[in-house]
């Protein structure tokens, strides 16, 4: 398992993984190392997953981990940094660009970060997310992520002459937790999904427009009501047409902005970043949250459907 270990060193240095967690890993594999047994379990659990198995090898992945005195949230984690090795020779047969695979593996990292925040462990709590890279079905581009989904709504979506219609293609938008949201890297991201080969199809019919879509509690309209007016969430949801939202009066998104202090009253919320300082205050008014889902149309250099 020697190229393992090189390869996960080396992968945890690309993506950027903080020096303890490199020890948990590196320690999970050295345990694997010295059990036969327990060794060969997990290459059945690889095995599995190559082989198209999904949740049940997770739970497999869970009492392996119990086994060896090992986080099931840690072992659910390394087993797909093993599984990136093949992954990137997979990238590299179908002709994509190695940065494109570095970027997607770097959701790993992202959604480590968001496990030691909210519950101060090296692993990862949302573990099956991760198979819609592995599938190659979902991509890193820039500072987005983004896959084919089907568009769905009460009514077409109308703009000029464009109509896009209820379960037509769409490219779904994801934001990793990977810092500041800037604009400039939101086009940059919008103009790589344009040009990449897997999504050439999916247009807005008889145009050379590509429609993206997006449902996140980033794009919830009450927003404009309590964050700043330089907030990076504000401008994001510029870049859409939020056609429906959702209101709920329990922050079902808390962890996202609060993490450990999820479950915290208002008010002893913590306030030390302006997005913490907003929703804080918002909670303790009895202010409502939600989420939203909008369109955006894209045309390789610009957004044509700005309100």
């Amino acid at each position: 398992m020697k190229n393992i270990a090189d390869f996960l060193e080396l992968f945890m240095d690309k993506t950027g993984y903080p020096e303890d967690a490199k020890d948990t890993f590196r320690n999970i594999h050295a345990q694997l190392l010295r059990t036969p047994t327990a060794a060969e379990k997990f290459d059945g659990i690889l095995a599995g997953m190559e082989n198209g198995g999904r949740k049940e090898l997770l739970v497999e992945a869970d009492a392996l981990a119990e086994s060896l005195g090992v986080h099931p949230y840690s072992m659910e984690l390394y087993v797909f940094m093993v599984r990136a090795l093949p992954l990137r020779e997979r990238y590299r047969q179908a002709g994509i660009d190695e940065q494109v695979y570095w970027d997607s593996m770097t959701d790993l990292r992202a959604k480590l970060i968001e496990c030691r925040d909210v519950y101060g462990v090296n692993g990862s709590f949302v573990a099956s997310w991760f198979f819609g890279f592995f599938d190659m079905t979902r991509f890193a581009l820039g500072r987005l992520q983004f896959e084919i989904g089907q568009f769905h709504h009460d009514k077409p979506y109308l703009w000029g002459d464009l109509a896009l219609q209820s379960g037509d293609n769409a490219i779904n938008i994801h934001i990793p937790s990977l810092g500041p949201l800037p604009t400039e890297s939101v086009l940059d991201a919008l103009g790589r999904a344009y040009r990449f080969p897997y999504f050439e199809k999916v247009r807005v019919q008889g145009s050379d427009i590509r429609p993206f879509m997006c449902g996140s509690w980033l794009l919830y309209p009450g927003h404009r009501d309590f964050l700043p007016s330089r907030s990076n969430i504000l401008k994001f949801m510029d870049c859409f047409d939020i056609i429906r939202c959702e209101e709920e009066r329990e922050f079902g998104n808390k962890w996202r902005v609060f993490g450990k202090d999820k479950d915290t009253p208002p008010e002893n919320l913590p306030t030390d970043t302006a997005l913490r300082r907003a929703y804080a205050e918002r909670l303790r008014a009895g202010g409502m949250t939600g989420s939203g889902f909008g369109i955006l149309l894209f045309d390789g250099e610009k957004i044509v459907n700005h309100r």
